[in-house]
């Protein structure tokens, strides 16, 4: 029989880990270059970018165009990290707590 209590606690349990694993991604960090490493972009789990670093090489004006196209590059690459980074520790921090129900979407938790 379907333990309707039993569910309504675990998820109140999802719910308090989730806040938690959350408020610590801030401190979980993702780096990533382009360029062979003239640009490096750091961001957190929460995807905030915190660090952008560029080699003085570029600082030239004709070389504007390539400089901000590693920008971006480096920016998205980072992004992408941290935001994988992030979903496999809150990934891991909620394991256990729900059942594997096929078509259950969690995806408003951040997962």
């Amino acid at each position: 029989m379907f333990d309707m209590m039993g569910m309504m606690g675990k998820m109140k349990e999802l719910q308090e880990k989730m806040k938690q694993a959350q408020d610590q991604l801030q401190y979980l960090t993702a780096t990533a270059e382009a360029g062979g490493g003239l640009v490096k972009a750091t961001a957190n789990g929460q995807r905030r970018l915190l660090k952008l670093e560029i080699d003085e090489s570029l600082l030239q004006p004709q070389d504007r165009d390539m400089l901000a196209d590693l920008v971006v590059a480096a920016v998205n690459k980072v992004m992408d990290e941290a935001a994988e980074q992030a979903k496999q520790e809150l990934q891991k921090t909620t394991s256990g707590l729900m059942p594997n129900i096929p078509g259950l979407d969690l995806s408003g938790f951040g997962l």
